[in-house]
């Protein structure tokens, strides 16, 4: 069995808040009794994208699980680089403010992240590059090895108005790459603030829960002058489960912060 952690959206800044917070998730997966395939991490690490919170975020991701960590639309391309280096898994030796796309092969697993980040910009969009390196990704990998791709931005609106305005666009190309893959087994995804599951391109889409945050729903939304966010809902993971067979189970669990 297989069983990957899924954070997302930790925003790692000056305060104490975020870093608490992201803590808490992250002291809950150490102290598991089960090791862990991985733990992905899927963007917007930093809030504003400078040195000192890398720096901190590097602290908090250190632990004695494989790691992936990818950027988000919160993130800067080359601090992140500069800051999280060591816990990066880049082949080569790309341009600073070039995508950070990573792989991590596990066993009976394949993990491919993909940077949707666009500098200077909120929505997403995978560069003809990225997709290029994840189409090199799926057809070494063996047919009977399920592969999971990983990115920061949602591809397909989530019914959340705030969120569906900046998600992932130009998502047709990624969608006709998937058709010619069928070991690509589900997109994870972060961003949205909120546990989501759908399905983009016939495969299921797992979208993490917010460290920092929790974001209302329009059906929750008490009005147009309130909050985006829930701030005092506790953090949560995703546990996506692979078993045997393949097939894909996720649990979503919350984590109570000291």
């Amino acid at each position: 069995m297989i069983v990957i952690a899924h954070v997302s959206d930790i925003h790692i800044d000056a305060g104490e808040r975020a870093t608490a917070r992201t803590r808490a998730v992250l002291r809950h997966l150490e102290e598991l009794p089960y090791d862990l395939a991985a733990v992905l991490v899927s963007g917007d690490v930093a809030d504003h994208g400078a040195t000192a919170e890398y720096d901190r975020a590097r602290e908090l991701l250190t632990g004695r699980h494989p790691l992936v960590v990818c950027p988000g639309n919160h993130d800067d391309r080359a601090a992140f680089r500069a800051g999280l280096g060591p816990l990066l898994r880049e082949d080569g030796d790309p341009a600073p403010t070039a995508p950070v796309d990573q792989v991590l092969r596990g066993d009976g697993f394949v993990l491919a992240v993909c940077d949707s980040s666009i500098p200077g910009k909120d929505d997403g969009h995978l560069e003809d590059g990225t997709l290029e390196r994840l189409d090199r990704v799926l057809t070494d990998t063996p047919r009977d090895t399920p592969v999971l791709v990983a990115f920061h931005h949602p591809p397909v609106p989530l019914h959340t108005p705030y969120v569906d305005e900046i998600r992932q666009y130009g998502e047709d190309r990624l969608a006709a790459l998937a058709a010619r893959h069928p070991h690509l087994t589900a997109f994870l995804a972060g961003h949205a603030h909120t546990a989501a599951a759908t399905t983009f391109a016939g495969l299921p889409l797992l979208v993490a829960p917010g460290t920092v945050s929790t974001l209302r729903l329009p059906w929750e939304h008490p009005g147009p002058d309130s909050p985006h966010v829930h701030l005092d809902t506790p953090p949560g993971v995703a546990f996506h489960v692979l078993d045997d067979t393949g097939r894909l189970t996720t649990h979503f669990r919350t984590v109570p912060v000291d």
